[in-house]
């Protein structure tokens, strides 16, 4: 059987760190809070219309699942501050097999995702400048350049990815600040809602179904835990930005989105392409909704850029430990796993052209669903590694964990059962497929590993 390919030797690491430089604190932050926050927030109000009082609850929920998780991965990432993230969380606790299979789901989960955010984005352009969904093919051009470029960016160096991923982090705070900010001042002032005298009462049913829905938007917890090796400090460093960008994040968002909730009234929302627009136009006018509906467009390619910074170091950290094809662990001169950005982002290309045509649509949205439960299925496992871990005493640098911690953990699987049972009996049915599939690509992969062996 081969080896891994061999760790890069000190100074070629001090090299690269040089030239590439790593993520500090905020960069981390924002790579947690800016993949958190894509173009699905700016439009969940609409979807969330039809359940009235149902949707703030389902937010307090969501946010409060949200940052248990955030716990739970970073008390994982302080014990194994490695890049791979959850894949290395799992083969510590259950082993090779289960831990590739969730990487393959979740890496499934993430090229397939930036094919939506990619698409999202552009469709927020299109309405400042509507050639693009006028003119033949200028969607799909404009969203492959976009693509492209912020792939670019990531080969260039893990340090430009961080700083696109920070000053578009900025950038999409700024309306949801507003709206939140708004919303609070006019609770205090005891303003009328509007959005409070339409919709169902509260109800279980309907709070789970708005939580259900509220969830896709707090994807992205987990995001400083995967490039771990490219961010300072990382024992230390990650999971403090795991906590502090998703307890921002999932508070911010649910202000922002129960605000929009409360000021416009549910028949209006439920058929808006431009919920927050609409709550703020009547308060600062068309200048300011237009601002708003850039602010959604920068939010989603912020996001993507990302993303596409997972896509590539989850695979290169497979690669590694000789489970994935080697060439995914190629480096460049910079230290970027080259061949992996490029590989998955012509994934995304052959999804992003198949969405082009009006009869892929309903498979790409089912795909997009499929990914997002296999996703969570890696919040549950990850959750419950936690546990196997601290029962047996193997979480290295945390001491004694505390009572709370198991709490965490035991909160995080239950919170992520619920939510895979919310997804629906097909999610779920063809959620078990997409894993499936992994265990024949272990089992060439570990074939493939045994012939080079003997063949050497």
């Amino acid at each position: 059987m081969s080896a891994p390919p061999p760790a890069a030797a000190p100074a070629d690491r001090a090299a690269r760190t040089v030239s590439t430089g790593r993520l500090g604190f905020w960069m981390a932050v924002a790579l947690v809070a800016g993949n958190m926050i894509g173009s699905g927030v700016f439009l969940l109000p609409a979807s969330l219309a039809p359940y009235g009082v149902n949707g703030l609850a389902g937010w307090l929920l969501s946010a409060a699942g949200a940052v248990t998780l955030a716990l739970v991965f970073a008390a994982l990432s302080r014990a194994f501050p490695r890049d791979g993230g959850l894949y290395v969380y799992t083969r510590v606790a259950f082993g090779a097999l289960p831990a590739f299979v969730v990487a393959w789901g979740y890496w499934v989960s993430v090229w397939v995702g930036n094919a939506a955010i990619a698409t999202g984005g552009v469709s927020y352009l299109s309405t400042l400048v509507p050639a693009i969904a006028t003119v033949p093919g200028a969607s799909v051009a404009v969203t492959l350049a976009l693509l492209w470029l912020l792939t670019f960016v990531n080969c260039v160096g893990v340090r430009a990815a961080g700083w696109v991923q920070a000053v578009t982090t900025v950038l999409k705070l700024l309306p949801l600040l507003a709206v939140a900010l708004v919303g609070i001042l006019l609770v205090f002032l005891r303003r009328p809602m509007p959005g409070l005298a339409e919709g169902p009462p509260l109800s279980l049913d309907g709070t789970t179904a708005a939580a259900t829905l509220t969830l896709w938007a707090l994807l992205g917890l987990e995001s400083a835990t995967v490039p771990a090796d490219k961010v300072e400090n990382p024992e230390r460093t990650v999971p403090r930005a795991t906590m502090v960008g998703t307890a921002v994040t999932a508070v911010l968002c649910a202000a922002a989105c129960g605000a929009v909730l409360l000021l416009v009234p549910g028949s209006q929302l439920a058929i808006s392409s431009a919920p927050f627009a609409d709550a703020i136009r009547p308060l600062w006018g068309e200048g300011a909704a237009t601002l708003v509906v850039v602010f959604a467009a920068i939010s989603a390619f912020g996001a993507l850029n990302g993303w596409i910074l997972l896509q590539g170091e989850l695979p290169r950290a497979m690669a590694r430990d000789g489970v994935f094809p080697k060439v995914f662990a190629r480096e460049s001169k910079r230290g970027t796993p080259a061949f992996a950005f490029i590989f998955t982002s012509a994934l995304v290309t052959l999804l992003v052209l198949a969405n082009a045509h009006s009869t892929m649509v309903e498979i790409f949205t089912f795909m997009i669903l499929l990914s997002t439960t296999a996703c969570l299925v890696a919040y549950l496992v990850c959750s419950l590694a936690l546990l196997d871990l601290m029962r047996r005493g193997q979480l290295p640098g945390i001491g004694r964990p505390a009572p709370w911690l198991a709490g965490a953990g035991v909160l995080g699987a239950g919170y992520s059962l619920w939510a895979l049972f919310g997804a629906g009996r097909d999610a779920l049915l063809w959620g078990f497929v997409l894993l499936l599939v992994a265990v024949p690509v272990y089992a060439l992969s570990r074939r493939d590993r045994s012939t080079l062996g003997e063949q050497g």
